[in-house]
């Protein structure tokens, strides 16, 4: 018998039927979009915390500390830092736009700050990352389940990706709040279970710094090998988690500002913490089971190796609940750009309610399939990640804060903007970075995406006519 097959089915039953079981409460686009922007701190707080730990925060994150060491708290702990500007500069900000405007997502914002052509733009590179971190987070569920059952990539991809597109496209926001709640639950469950008992085993915390293979950096906070290591994740991760269209749609669900400044900086404050606990697992990783070559493994290797069968499982329960929840995250991304931001803007802007919501629900079907796709091909987590996280912020970051803070603002900062971060972030990425290990892309694509719209600005209004 194979109990954690078994619990992860049962749990997935249950999850695909508290979706469905919500769709009753989804009677307009505006519930499917933005919870009828009824949602309070706690659903806020849930619906966050469980689109942001996910496959980078646990299976992505034991395999950077297998790497090295306690710097690997930053992936997460930057993802807190970015959260708290979320919530108590930019998020209000929006939401009070969102409020009194009617907007649904980020694209609302754009076009009627900047105009339709931004909108378009932005559109089409978030979806084209979005792909990546959806696909990352069905190649972490996969993985789970290879190790457990010895399911292959593509089987695991494919399960997975069914489970998340049926709750999801039928509850949309207001459905996967619930779900959420129940996943977050399941998650904390499994890792308190989970990181004593490892820990322990590897012979408590002072041992995972002492053994005398382990590098000298290996208990160093500070840490970093340059971009992608310790504390430069910072620059990689911070900027995502301010502008994720994803985040600030689910921002937008909020009842009041209060509710969202509460949620959203509990979900940052939460992140911070919850991040040693993947930390540890990798480290002690590092110690019980030396000579991992495969980063994607370490996490379901480790939970089943070295826990009881029903531990493991309850475990293996939980880790994969994360990647689920995460993965509607991002298909409510894709969904609502496409059918908001693409079908409703540029193809039927006279389409009903009815037909909106319908074109929604096709659009998280569509997301769904493509991601399970690219996940086939991705060579890790954290890779795929990486992808998403850089081009958000050099696409994302100046124009949205540009647009709220800076009023003389118009397109032409904002197209030169996001063309000025995205090609130096290819440049850089895929042609200059072997110059310097230290040469981050996201960094430079950022520093230029800024410049790029201070110069725009600064050009006599006539020129910019």
């Amino acid at each position: 018998m194979n109990l954690p097959l078994i619990l992860l089915a049962g749990y997935s039953v249950l999850v695909v039927a508290l979706g469905l079981w919500s769709a009753r409460l989804v009677r307009g686009s505006s519930d499917f979009f933005v919870a009828g922007r009824s949602l309070g701190p706690g659903l806020i707080f849930s619906s966050m915390i469980a689109a942001n730990i996910g496959a980078g925060a646990t299976v992505g994150v034991t395999g950077l500390a297998y790497r090295d060491g306690l710097s690997a708290w930053w992936w997460s702990g930057s993802a807190g830092f970015g959260s708290l500007v979320l919530a108590f500069w930019v998020g209000p900000r929006l939401w009070r736009l969102a409020k009194a405007h009617g907007f649904y997502t980020t694209g609302d914002f754009l076009e009627a700050r900047y105009g339709g052509s931004v909108r378009a733009v932005v559109t089409s590179l978030i979806w084209v990352g979005s792909l990546s971190i959806l696909a990352a987070q069905l190649l972490a569920g996969a993985t789970i389940m290879n190790v457990i059952a010895g399911i292959p990539r593509w089987e695991g991809s494919l399960i997975g990706g069914a489970i998340m597109t049926a709750y999801f496209s039928a509850g949309g926001l207001l459905g996967s709040a619930w779900v959420n709640t129940l996943q977050f639950a399941v998650m904390v469950v499994g890792f308190a279970i989970a990181v004593p008992a490892v820990v322990g085993d590897a012979g408590g915390v002072g041992a995972l710094v002492a053994a005398p293979d382990l590098p000298a950096s290996f208990g160093s906070f500070f840490y970093s090998s340059g971009p992608g290591s310790g504390w430069t994740l910072l620059l990689l991760v911070g900027p995502a988690f301010i502008v994720s269209p994803g985040l600030i749609q689910k921002s937008y669900g909020a009842a009041s500002t209060r509710a969202l400044r509460w949620g959203v900086g509990l979900n940052a404050v939460a992140l911070m913490g919850f991040t040693f606990a993947p930390v540890l697992l990798g480290m002690a990783a590092r110690v019980l089971e030396p000579g991992l070559t495969d980063t994607n493994a370490v996490l379901p290797q480790l939970l089943t190796h070295h826990l009881t069968p029903w531990l493991g499982a309850v475990a293996l329960a939980a880790i994969f609940s994360t990647e689920v929840d995460t993965c509607d995250a991002v298909l409510f991304m894709l969904s609502t750009s496409l059918s908001q931001d693409l079908y409703k803007r540029h193809l039927n802007p006279q389409a009903s309610d009815s037909r909106l919501l319908a074109v929604a629900r096709l659009s998280a079907v569509i997301g769904g399939a493509a991601g399970v796709v690219f996940s086939i091909y991705l060579p890790t987590v954290v890779e795929g990640l990486s992808i998403f996280y850089s081009l958000l912020g050099v696409t994302l970051l100046v124009p949205v804060v540009g647009g709220l803070f800076v009023a003389r603002a118009g397109s032409r900062e904002a197209l030169a903007s996001i063309a000025g971060g995205v090609i130096t972030w290819l440049v850089v990425r895929y042609t200059l970075r072997g110059l310097s290990p230290w040469m981050d892309p996201t960094f430079v694509g950022l520093i230029v995406a800024a410049l790029a719209f201070l110069v725009t600005l600064a050009l006599p209004r006539t020129a910019r006519a």
